[in-house]
């Protein structure tokens, strides 16, 4: 029987850097780092930390799994670049998966997965188990419309969210870079798809000035 599929997933969409490796279903290793800054310096030598903690190296892996956001405009860019880069030098698929989904890893309820959108608004996206999820919308965060009994809020405006629409929080099954990497394990056979960042609205702030990743090979 072949090896289960090695896969490195990792998330810089908000104030840190995350990783996560997974073979399978089996979480082998998960770091995250608080980081408001300087994620593309940390980014790179995170992961190498990550696959040697195991010794393993880049050529082991199956497929690379990366956090599109919403979140943070510029740490979303590097995650992306880092992911489709890392993708085409290693020749493995790299899958992009949403923070949403990974909030409402593994779909066993129905989730309204709610993250900051900023100005006093959520960003929030519906999953319901057996169904397509609803499309990401952003909302005032008092003025939310109303959902239904069986939804459970998950995020990190969960607890205000919940308070509001008067219903019960859920927690996430796993940090977000090791739903991440779980989730590109099972999508790496139905995923041909290029990573690209969820971006719910334009950015309002200048380009960045941080240098552009460098892939190791």
């Amino acid at each position: 029987m072949p090896p289960e599929p090695l896969v490195l997933g990792f998330d810089t969409s908000a104030a840190h850097c995350a990783a996560a490796l997974v073979q399978g279903a089996q979480v082998l290793s998960s770091r995250h780092i608080p980081l408001g800054r300087g994620q593309t310096e940390a980014l790179i030598p995170m992961l190498e930390e990550t696959l040697s903690e195991h010794q393993l190296s880049w050529s082991d892996l199956t497929a690379i799994g990366v956090g599109t956001g919403p979140g943070n405009f510029t740490g979303i860019r590097i995650s992306v670049a880092a992911a489709r880069g890392l993708a085409l030098a290693l020749g493995i698929p790299a899958i992009g998966v949403t923070t949403f989904a990974a909030l409402a890893h593994p779909g066993d309820n129905a989730v309204l997965a709610a993250v900051q959108a900023g100005r006093g608004h959520v960003a929030t996206q519906l999953f319901r188990p057996g169904q397509p999820p609803a499309p990401p919308a952003i909302h005032p965060l008092d003025q939310h419309p109303p959902v239904d009994d069986d939804v459970r809020i998950s995020g990190d405006v969960a607890a205000s969210l919940a308070d509001i629409l008067g219903r019960v929080i859920l927690t996430p099954a796993h940090p977000l870079a090791e739903a991440i990497a779980l989730i590109a394990a099972a999508r790496r056979d139905h995923d041909g798809t290029r990573p690209t960042p969820l971006y719910l609205r334009p950015p309002n702030a200048a380009r960045s000035t941080e240098p552009p990743v460098q892939i190791l090979t």
